[in-house]
């Protein structure tokens, strides 16, 4: 028996006493980018959208209207989770982020931005901890609004299957049918990356979601 088994022995006067302490609670703020309006409802630009309803439905959270966007919480183990879809449009998602993030007293740490991605094929999935915002302008906004660009990003590919100078009308643009079937199954696992990173952090939830 070694010395803190016979500690335990000894001073514990119940279990409850004795027991492990729990984890420490940890928040963090997991935001959708897109736009809002029946418009743009199911377009490549709104993937962000696509998986936080997801994750709030996996985590079976409800979104409220609030101030700057659609905001759904809930706890999965150690983390709280507030879910954000910015009403902004994507332009400005910096005000939204900037106000939850201030709102709900969450560092830049435990932020994490799902957005489109052009570079990437339909449905491949890259998170970073950090980087520039590759030309996407809801990226672009947040760092600028938040003053850094030292946050975790997840970046969906939407691919680029479109002729020279139609990339506004393709980004703003439905899946096709084929399109949609691979996009809604890639939306289940992105979820599942947003979860890793609250719970596995980032390290592990690159290693384990990036190859997928």
């Amino acid at each position: 028996m070694n010395v803190l088994n016979l500690f335990r022995k000894w001073f514990c006067r119940n279990e409850k006493a004795c027991a492990e302490p729990n984890p420490p609670i940890m928040k963090y703020l997991i935001a959708g980018l897109g736009n809002i309006g029946d418009e743009y409802a199911g377009t490549r630009h709104n993937i962000g959208f696509c998986v936080a309803d997801q994750l709030a439905k996996d985590i079976n959270a409800t979104f409220e209207d609030k101030r700057y966007g659609f905001v759904a919480k809930g706890r999965v183990k150690n983390a709280e989770l507030v879910i954000l879809k910015p009403s902004t449009y994507m332009n400005l998602s910096g005000n939204a982020v900037r106000y939850w993030l201030q709102k709900e007293r969450i560092e830049p740490q435990r932020l994490l931005v799902i957005c489109d991605d052009l570079s990437l094929p339909l449905g491949k999935l890259r998170m970073r901890p950090a980087g520039s915002d590759g030309g996407h302008n809801g990226l672009k906004h947040i760092a600028q609004t938040i003053g850094t660009e030292q946050y975790a990003r997840l970046k969906f590919g939407i691919g680029n299957d479109f002729p020279r100078g139609a990339q506004i009308d393709y980004v703003l643009g439905a899946f096709t049918d084929e399109e949609r079937s691979v996009a809604e199954e890639r939306v289940k696992v992105a979820a599942q990356a947003a979860k890793s990173f609250c719970l596995a952090g980032i390290g592990i939830t690159m290693n384990q979601f990036n190859r997928k």
